[in-house]
């Protein structure tokens, strides 16, 4: 264990988990119940029968986001299931109220068969302004996401879209610390799950406003056998689906291959793959984000030692730290506060700029705001709620 493993442990056995429930209204008479309980609150009850979005003015929904997990991709533990998963979904809800003043409660599925997710959560919306879909493996997240689209309420994978669109902010502030136009990048993904997926989707406008969005040249995605390619034929449906906006060029080889002459690295997979001579064969001022926990693919000393101009991670210690914290608050805030019915690719290239603008100097150790720069949420949720309401 190491010392952060053996502090948390010993503060989650200390408060036994790290959530509570706050009553807003006392009880301290009969007429305090009578108003809290029975018989009173038959008339919201009448009042939200006969018209639903009376709920959203007279019950918690408006301001509860469920954050749920089947517990099959968690953080760097893998498949650790639901039970295990608690304490991390704990966290979540706490970061919500932390920075957006988010009511929210983890919801751990002692399942991991995609339809009745599916179905759970179908049950369970009605109290729930929004759904955070955490750490559920590849593909079926994407399955699950897809099917719940039509709640009504916000539905989004934060594993997916959340890192993508802070992994956008840092690239776009990247390019205008070393003068490479977004346009123009070719870019290697290592890692073809939920993240990567999403980040190249996200890099490549897909589904997204072009007149919001400006798309990299490139992007070519890796998995463990190398290059994703078209002819390739080990390749599930899901990743198929990745060349429609990627490999432009239908390269192919090992990682090290494509990775030579690309302007930029991201991550997504698992430590220790790459050297300083690796980044080396990278184009000039070339930016790498090598994001894996807790041990990147490359740590940051020895890609600056291989060229590279900017080097993010997912670690904490280490300047430009890629981390969802700086997007997710915001992004339900934001759908929250608009009545959003949903997360559209535009509200995420909204926060993404957003994310991005609020730092007006960034520099090459400094391409992010500070995870816990409280300014970061409101500003994303304003770009948010403004982008859902155009």
């Amino acid at each position: 264990m190491s010392k952060f493993d053996k502090q948390s442990t010993s503060i989650h056995r200390h408060l036994r988990g790290k959530l509570s429930i706050v009553s807003k209204l006392p009880v301290q008479s009969r007429e305090d119940l009578s108003v809290a309980y029975t018989p009173g609150v038959a008339g919201p009850c009448q009042l939200i029968a006969a018209d639903p979005e009376e709920a959203n003015e007279l019950t918690i929904k408006r301001n509860t986001v469920g954050v749920v997990s089947d517990g099959s991709a968690v953080l760097g533990l893998g498949n650790i299931g639901a039970l295990a998963a608690i304490p991390v979904m704990e966290g979540k809800a706490l970061l919500f109220k932390q920075f957006a003043d988010i009511d929210a409660w983890p919801i751990c599925l002692d399942t991991q068969d995609s339809q009745e997710v599916i179905e759970t959560v179908r049950r369970i919306a009605p109290v729930f302004g929004g759904i955070n879909l955490e750490d559920i493996s590849a593909p079926r997240c994407f399955e699950i996401e897809e099917s719940l689209q039509d709640l009504g309420i916000p539905v989004f994978h934060d594993d997916q879209h959340g890192t993508a669109i802070v992994l956008l902010a840092a690239l776009i502030n990247a390019c205008r610390v070393v003068g490479k136009p977004l346009e123009q990048l070719k870019v290697v993904i290592n890692g073809a799950g939920a993240a990567g997926t999403a980040i190249a989707k996200l890099l490549r406008c897909i589904s997204t406003d072009s007149s919001v969005c400006v798309p990299v040249a490139d992007v070519i995605v890796c998995d463990s056998k190398g290059a994703i390619h078209a002819d390739r034929k080990d390749l599930v449906q899901y990743k198929k689906n990745i060349l429609e906006f990627s490999n432009r060029d239908n390269s192919q080889g090992s990682l090290r291959d494509v990775l030579a002459g690309s302007d930029v690295f991201i991550g997504v997979s698992k430590g220790g793959l790459l050297t300083k001579e690796d980044i080396a064969t990278m184009a000039d001022d070339a930016v790498v984000f090598a994001m894996a926990n807790p041990t990147p693919e490359i740590m940051p000393d020895e890609a600056k030692a291989g060229g590279a101009a900017i080097v993010g991670t997912g670690r904490s210690d280490f300047p430009n730290q890629v981390n969802n914290l700086l997007a997710f608050p915001g992004i339900f805030r934001g759908a929250l506060d608009a009545r959003a019915t949903r997360i559209t690719p535009k509200m995420k290239m909204a926060a993404a700029q957003a994310l991005a603008d609020s730092l007006p100097n960034p520099s090459a150790n400094m391409i992010l705001p500070e995870p816990l720069d409280r300014t970061v949420a409101p500003i994303v949720a304003a770009a948010v709620s403004a982008a859902w309401r155009e």
